[in-house]
Parts: C-alpha cells; sequence; structure tokens
C-alpha cells in the first residue's frame, strides 16, 4: 500500500464531528493531488486540522480467530477453604481481555454494568523507557497498534485508554463513578478523552492530591508535589458520590487546631451562619434575610406566609419585623446584625434553613450576646458536607513503604497509598457499604488491601476486583503475594514480614481471593463445535467471579470475547 492509499484510509477513520462527508472527499482529492515529495506535508497540515478536534483513534487491532476468557487458578487461590471469608477477584491477563469477560459477567439482565466504583492508576506515558530503546514516535504504522510497555506514543496511549474506558464507562452502575490517577503531562489529554467518553456534564473533579511538600528533587523548573485525580460519574445526577471526612488540615500535616468536635460522621469545628466578607448586608441576598426563633436551646422557623411578607416589592418591611418580634416574644428572636446595628443576611436561604433545623447542620451554640446573632451555628462545610479538590494526608506520600511492610525488595516503583484509596472509597455511598470495587491496572495490588482495611474498619462488605498482566511475574510475585500475606499473616513460602494490620487483629482472614487466568483459545468461524465447547468453559469462570451471573445460551463469544493481540505478536 502507498502512502496516498494509507492516508487516505485514515481519513475514512476520522470521527464524523470532526470531518463530514463532503469534508473527507475533498482531503482525499488533496492528496490524490499532491506530489508525491511532499505528501507527508500534505497529511501532516490535514492531520493538524483533525488534531484541533481531539480525534482519537478507533478499536486497537483483535484477532477474530482468537477468543480469551477467564479460567480459574485454583493454586493461586488464597483462603478459600474458608467458607465465611467474604470473596475477591484477581485476574492475570490483559486488561482489555480482561474487561470483556467482566462485562458478561457484571452486567444484569437489561446489561446494564453492576460496578460501583472503578479506581485506576494507568501508565503515564513518560520519557522513561526512551532509556530503554521503546520510542516509537516516528512509526507511523505503531502509533495504531497497542503495545503493552511503559512507553507509548501519545496516539497510542489515547488510544489504549479510549478503549478501555468505553468498556469501563459500560461497567458502572447507572450511579457509579470513576478515578482515574493521573500525573501533569497527559492529565489535559485525559480529560478531553473522558469528556468524550463520559461526558462533559458528568465531570465531577480533577482533583489535586498532595503527597510530597518537599517536592521531586529531579524535576528541573517547578517542582512536582502532587498528582491528579480525574473523576468521572456514570450519571452525575445519581451518582453514588457521598462525601468524606478528612481529619488531617489541608494545608498541614497535623489535624488543625480548631477541628476539635467529633461525632460519628469524623471532625468538625463550628461555623457562624451569620454572613462575613463581601455580600454580607440583607439588600445583597434579600431572601437570606429573616428571623431566627429559639427556645430551650432549640430552633425554629417563622411560617412561609410570614417570611414572604417580609421582604415584598422590593422592599423590605421593617414595620412588619417588628410586629413579628412581638408576636413571638416567647422565643429569642434572632436577626443577623453586625456590631453596628446593621442588618446582615444568612450564610443559607430560607427553604435551606427549613430543612436543616432539624439536623445537626445547623444549631444553637447556647451563648446569649446582645446584637450577636453569631450564636447560630453550623458545621465546617470541609468536614461535614461538600468534599474539596484537594486532598492531603502525610501518608499520601507513603506508598512504598506500605508495600515495603510486607514485600521488601519489591522492585514495584511508586505503588499509590493505601490511604489515599481509602479515601476514595469512602467517597461512594452504598447500602451496607457493599461497594464492588474495580482496579484494572492493579499494580503491585493496592486497591485490594485497601478495600479488605476498609471493612475492617467500618464492618463494610465491599468486594474489589483486581486486574494485571504478569510482565515481569508482577501478578504472581507482586500483586497476588501482597494480598496472601495480608490475608494469610505469612508469605506464600512462609516469610515473615513487619506489617500487622493492628495490635488485636494481626491479619484479615475474614477474605479471600479468587485467582483467574486469562486464557486464549484459536477460534475459526466454522468451527462450532469447538465454540460450544469453548463457552461451557467460559460460562465456568464466569459463575465463579460472580455467583449471581446468570448463564446466558446466546452468548456469541467470536464477538464478545475476541481476544486482543499485541503488535508484537503479529511478527
Amino acid at each position: 500500500m502507498n502512502k496516498k492509499e494509507f492516508f487516505k484510509q485514515r481519513i475514512d477513520k476520522i470521527a464524523k464531528e470532526s470531518f463530514n462527508a463532503e469534508q473527507k472527499e475533498i482531503a482525499k482529492k488533496i492528496i490524490d493531488n499532491a506530489n508525491e515529495e511532499d505528501i507527508d506535508a500534505v497529511w501532516s497540515l490535514i492531520n493538524q486540522r483533525v488534531k484541533t478536534g481531539f480525534v482519537f483513534d478507533e478499536a486497537p487491532e483483535i484477532n477474530h480467530n482468537c477468543v480469551a476468557y477467564l479460567k480459574e487458578n485454583s493454586k493461586l487461590g488464597i483462603n478459600l477453604d474458608n467458607k465465611d471469608a467474604l470473596e475477591h477477584s484477581l485476574i492475570i491477563g490483559e486488561n482489555y481481555d480482561a474487561l470483556k469477560n467482566l462485562l458478561v459477567t457484571y452486567t444484569d439482565k437489561q446489561g446494564k454494568g453492576i460496578i460501583d466504583v472503578i479506581y485506576i492508576d494507568p501508565p503515564y506515558n513518560t520519557d522513561k523507557s526512551k532509556e530503554e530503546g521503546n520510542d516509537y514516535k516516528d512509526d507511523i504504522e505503531s502509533k495504531n497498534k497497542f503495545i503493552y510497555r511503559d512507553k507509548y506514543t501519545r496516539d497510542g496511549w489515547l488510544n489504549m485508554m479510549n478503549e478501555r474506558l468505553k468498556l469501563a464507562k459500560k461497567l458502572l452502575s447507572d450511579n457509579g463513578v470513576i478515578f482515574i490517577s493521573i500525573d501533569d503531562s497527559e492529565q489535559a489529554y485525559l480529560t478531553v478523552l473522558c469528556n468524550e467518553i463520559f461526558g462533559e456534564e458528568n465531570f465531577i473533579s480533577n482533583c489535586f492530591v498532595l503527597d510530597n511538600m518537599k517536592g521531586k528533587t529531579n524535576d528541573n523548573f517547578i517542582s512536582n508535589v502532587g498528582s491528579r485525580l480525574l473523576i468521572y460519574a456514570k450519571n452525575k445526577q445519581i451518582s453514588n458520590i457521598n462525601g468524606f471526612n478528612e481529619v488531617e488540615n489541608i494545608y498541614g500535616d497535623k489535624v488543625e487546631d480548631s477541628y476539635t468536635l467529633q461525632d460519628e460522621n469524623g471532625c468538625y469545628k463550628l461555623i457562624t451562619f451569620k454572613k462575613t466578607g463581601q455580600s454580607k448586608f440583607r439588600q445583597d441576598r434579600p431572601l437570606m434575610f429573616y428571623p431566627i426563633l429559639e427556645k430551650n436551646k432549640k430552633l425554629f422557623a417563622i411560617k412561609q406566609e410570614e417570611f414572604d411578607k417580609i421582604y415584598i416589592n422590593n422592599k423590605f418591611d421593617d414595620v412588619y419585623l417588628n410586629s413579628l418580634k412581638n408576636k413571638y416574644s416567647d422565643y429569642n428572636f434572632i436577626l443577623p446584625i453586625d456590631n453596628d446595628g446593621k442588618y446582615l443576611r444568612w450564610t443559607s436561604g430560607y427553604k435551606n434553613f427549613l430543612k436543616n433545623i432539624n439536623t445537626n447542620v445547623i444549631y444553637d451554640n447556647g451563648v446569649k450576646q446582645k446584637n450577636r446573632p453569631s450564636a447560630i451555628e453550623m458545621l465546617q462545610e470541609y468536614v461535614s458536607g461538600t468534599p474539596k479538590n484537594f486532598m492531603y494526608k502525610p501518608s499520601y506520600a507513603n506508598g512504598t513503604d506500605d508495600l515495603n511492610k510486607l514485600i521488601k525488595y519489591n522492585n514495584f516503583d511508586y505503588p499509590k497509598p493505601i490511604s489515599l484509596i481509602k479515601d476514595i472509597i469512602k467517597l461512594i455511598y452504598t447500602k451496607d457499604k457493599n461497594t464492588i470495587v474495580l482496579d484494572f491496572f492493579a499494580g503491585s495490588g493496592t486497591t485490594g488491601q485497601a478495600v479488605m482495611e476498609l471493612n475492617e474498619e467500618d464492618g463494610g462488605k465491599r468486594k474489589f476486583i483486581l486486574v494485571t498482566n504478569n510482565e515481569n511475574n508482577i501478578a504472581t510475585d507482586v500483586t497476588r503475594e501482597r494480598l496472601y500475606r495480608v490475608i494469610m499473616g505469612k508469605g506464600s513460602k512462609g516469610e515473615h514480614f513487619e506489617w500487622t494490620y493492628s495490635k488485636d487483629k494481626k491479619f484479615l482472614n475474614n477474605n479471600s481471593v479468587r485467582v483467574f487466568d486469562i486464557v486464549k483459545q484459536q477460534l475459526n468461524i466454522t468451527e462450532i463445535d469447538k465454540a460450544e465447547k469453548i463457552r461451557k468453559e467460559a460460562e465456568i469462570g464466569f459463575e465463579k467471579l460472580n455467583r449471581q451471573y446468570l448463564q446466558n445460551n446466546n452468548l456469541n463469544i467470536y464477538s464478545t470475547l475476541a481476544a486482543l493481540t499485541p503488535y508484537k505478536e503479529e511478527n
């Protein structure tokens, strides 16, 4: 195939949102009429036009004569004899193939996903592997192939993420949420990609995770002190995101002195319900000015019709306000007034006040001072309200220490800290704390350990599904070994280590893990009997992976389980 034909095929693959049919025909004519010596420059010009529309490559190559399915590896199972243990899953193999299998097992009868939360820490497309000779930047054809190495061309990396995130979206429940750890080099591109897949309307946050106040000493210009956490919902309006209680001060390494109060939701401090600072006067927000009634340390609201008469026809009725004060003479009649006697406003409107007076969000602190309506307090929002897009704990920088306590000399760079994953999972609310957590870039297995520890802390029944390949034996020697040691309290070969869960509970043997391999089988479209045999074998794995799985006699394994073929396998 000559270059002109190659580029014309590339034009056909451009999304219609960026090039309509007429524009594609014009672009092809330009290619046809270009001189051979100018063809690369012409394509570069057309391609730049496409890139401004941010179009991603289509699906990676799949082998239509090969299927990939799950098969339990009982030799690697952990604590399966404990029938009372909470059962988790570890899948060893290519995560694209694993996701396709999960789409069979973790969707309901209507084909909707049932995964509550997905957390992934994908490769960051760094320049590290240039040193190892893995730079494909100048190889045009390789940009369209998936190469499972640490270094990708940007096109290849986006293509890799694109296809996996499409599958991940299908796996999420309607109220599910996905969290993606990413560094500065790719977070902008990944955000645009996620906007296309999940929709801009379902973007929740580009959260900054501060993990190293000192920064990285090898940074040449501005020292990097953290990473990004992209958060998207399947449907933002009904998502399970619930909020978490961060005890540590976001700017320091200990609890802020003012967060001295605590209830079942965590640490908090009190702030005034009276507005301060800019736009604090009643005329700035008239509907946030109203009296609050207090009696015997309990708050009451005036009636709706009384509230409506305080500010009518764009005018405050102070005469009526005084009549209300006389009407409620048996109550402490509280208005937002500053020390000079000027009318201010509250920080919340009347309807929101009605909603919260029977909760602990707004209440009277019992302090009675003349003209000091700050006696009305509410809980600090950072602790008890909406989470902030800035996360910090001292332990966020200690992922390596977490892993080294279990497996020394593990040769795994930059594992994520357990405390970060816990805080992410605590953002999600499900009944009985029975969240299903998926991590398909599982790496060292931090997500699995975090889920087990969090269950132990709050009595939850969360289950994890981890997926990792076994490159350099990472799955067997690090991921599975880490889970084994947390559950069994010893290494798989009897090794001892310094980690214990707590003084009273040394290890978490109320958990078990089923381990699955991705098995590949050559299968031609005409091999009907072989296809049926493979389907039945695959069904066994599906049932082991999810006890609630319902067999599907119409399962088309040719399309559903078509295997991903790495580029290197084609040579």
